[in-house]
């Protein structure tokens, strides 16, 4: 099995382990479950940056990232910089993240908020508005398109939109449907890990102008980012870059410098 194999196995166990303990009526019923989200498509196409910067503490390919900064110092930092959103990881055993760093960030910023997840079920789409997410992630790497299309309208009942992941022109075709907010093309190929911005670009001509383009990883300069946006991208999710640092927030404030003028 590849490493997208085994979290997608491990992460349908821990869903029916959570189920028999936080029922569906619980999510329902917490204070933000019926809050209003922020909208992070509208936030990328007015943002002069277009950056959404991640809190990720450690990943699969490059192991621990950082663990020595709080979610809210890095957030709060995020927002201070002018981060068009921010993008939490909550996934557990791969990417030592949590619900907590959710709820923490909700708490912390007024900048629209990603749920980045694993997602395969419903009740994932509560947990991440009871939660506080403005955003889901699907990833059509291990999602059918009926998948695709029932859980995308499930978020889009709760007020919340829907970021679609693709890494090749296939998964892109299989899934372009009205449900869907944004399209982020990853530049990290799941199977191995490698990194490369051309298949964003190659994609750039096949994404319907009604969604928000959104580039995913490997972007580590200005210059990569002034390249996308030649090809339609306005949103651009950044994580270890900025998490690499010692002070993540002004990482970011430094790097948009030159986007700013």
């Amino acid at each position: 099995m590849d490493i997208l194999s085994n979290i997608i196995a491990d992460k349908k166990r821990e869903i029916i382990l959570k189920k028999s303990i936080i029922p569906v009526s619980q999510l329902e019923n917490s204070v933000l479950f019926g809050g209003r989200t922020v909208s992070m498509s509208k936030n990328l196409r007015s943002s002069p940056c277009g950056i959404i910067a991640e809190f990720k503490r450690r990943s699969p390919s490059k192991g621990e990232i950082n663990y020595s900064i709080s979610v809210e110092e890095v957030t709060q930092g995020y927002e201070r910089a002018g981060a068009g959103g921010i993008s939490v990881l909550t996934d557990g055993k791969y990417f030592g993240g949590s619900l907590d760093d959710l709820l923490l960030a909700k708490a912390a910023v007024n900048v629209p908020l990603l749920r980045k997840e694993f997602i395969v079920d419903e009740y994932q789409i509560l947990e991440a508005k009871a939660f506080g997410a403005d955003v889901i992630l699907l990833i059509a790497a291990v999602l059918t398109r009926d998948e695709i299309k029932n859980l995308s309208e499930f978020a889009q009942s709760l007020a919340l939109e829907v970021l679609l992941e693709v890494h090749s022109e296939e998964e892109l075709e299989k899934t372009i449907m009205s449900s869907l907010d944004m399209i982020g093309v990853n530049n990290r190929n799941l199977k191995n890990f490698e990194v490369g911005l051309d298949i964003s670009k190659a994609l750039s001509y096949k994404i319907p102008s009604d969604f928000v383009k959104v580039s995913e990883s490997g972007i580590s300069s200005i210059e990569a980012i002034k390249d996308l946006k030649n090809y339609g991208f306005e949103g651009f999710l950044i994580g270890e870059n900025f998490m690499k640092t010692e002070n993540p927030g002004e990482s970011l404030k430094k790097f948009m410098e030159p986007l700013r003028h």
